[in-house]
């Protein structure tokens, strides 16, 4: 755990002392298995009593984990024979958004997504996961090409939000956005969308509209990050737990309002644990809902998929 977070340190601390013991055994040539076995036996429970009670924060870190699966790692695992298809056809190719056909257990599919980078020069070139105007053009090219082909999409989210640059604003982010939510709402093919990571405001939601979306356990979906809320709402930035508490941004949250359909588990510890195990829930996911709304017609998704964005937001007066 080269990055552990915060609330993660006494478990950290505890592995730190396993590698210690291997390291003393290797060396001493003395058999400490038992000792470490005990150590073992503390770092799993100690991981169930972290775990069972993370605070709102402390999931939207998780979300943020520097070595947790992006969008690139999910498509590896997830799918076979996967053609990236790039640009826009109007401006440029935007490295934030990335997507093309590939089979998912031998079907077609289209797969859209934001990526992100594992190290400064990545995260340079992917805008650290935001994409610009020209990439919800091209991933709204991309759906097209799936309506086109008849396949479903499968769109995967992990992004603090769009661009909030000059060049973005002059090429009309939030128009790109616009045409994005009204355009998926006609598709007529099966659209399933997963919260990866980070599902920050209309740079999700730019490629958000499906019949279905899913959100991973530690992920989360929120109008505005954590510290913009707080720098808004407190003028403070270190009030982004609080505003994180108050935004009701967690999995669970979401899926008790209704604003997600089904919570994705993942490995103890969070995705970056295990992403082959991380990847293995997504995909008994993908397989299910797929299969439901592969029997619809076209008619029937579209209008699956008004009902279900019309039916949020509801609120009563006293």
């Amino acid at each position: 755990m080269a990055n552990a977070l915060e609330f993660e340190r006494p478990i950290h601390e505890l592995e730190l002392k396993v590698r210690e013991l291997h390291e003393f055994s290797r060396n001493q040539n003395v058999d400490v298995g038992h000792g470490i076995k005990l150590l073992e036996d503390r770092i799993e429970e100690e991981r169930k009593r972290i775990f069972s009670q993370l605070t709102p924060w402390q999931r939207v870190q998780l979300a943020r984990h520097p070595e947790r699966p992006y969008t690139r790692d999910y498509i590896a695992r997830l799918f076979t024979d996967f053609l990236e298809l790039h640009g826009d056809r109007r401006y440029a190719d935007d490295h934030a958004m990335i997507g093309g056909f590939a089979r998912f257990e031998g079907s077609p599919i289209m797969v859209v997504g934001t990526q992100k980078g594992r190290n400064l020069p990545e995260n340079v070139k992917v805008h650290f996961g935001s994409a610009h105007p020209e990439g919800y053009r091209k991933a709204l090219r991309f759906m097209k090409m799936a309506e086109k082909a008849r396949i479903p999409v499968v769109s995967l989210v992990d992004t603090p939000g769009a661009y909030p640059g000059i060049g973005a604003e002059e090429r009309h982010i939030a128009e790109a956005i616009a045409v994005n939510l009204r355009e998926m709402f006609n598709l007529s093919v099966p659209v399933v969308v997963v919260v990866i990571g980070e599902g920050g405001s209309g740079g999700a939601l730019g490629i958000g509209v499906g019949n279905r979306v899913l959100i991973l356990e530690n992920a989360y979906y929120s109008v505005i990050t954590p510290e913009g809320c707080a720098a808004i709402l407190w003028r403070d930035g270190s009030a982004a737990p609080r505003a994180a508490e108050a935004l009701k941004l967690t999995s669970g949250d979401l899926h008790k309002m209704g604003l997600v359909d089904e919570v994705v588990a993942e490995p103890l510890g969070g995705a970056n644990r295990d992403w082959d195990r991380a990847a293995d829930f997504v995909r008994k996911a993908l397989h299910k809902h797929l299969a439901e709304l592969r029997r619809m017609s076209g008619d029937q998704l579209r209008e699956d998929r008004y009902r279900k964005f019309r039916a949020m937001g509801v609120f009563s007066e006293s």
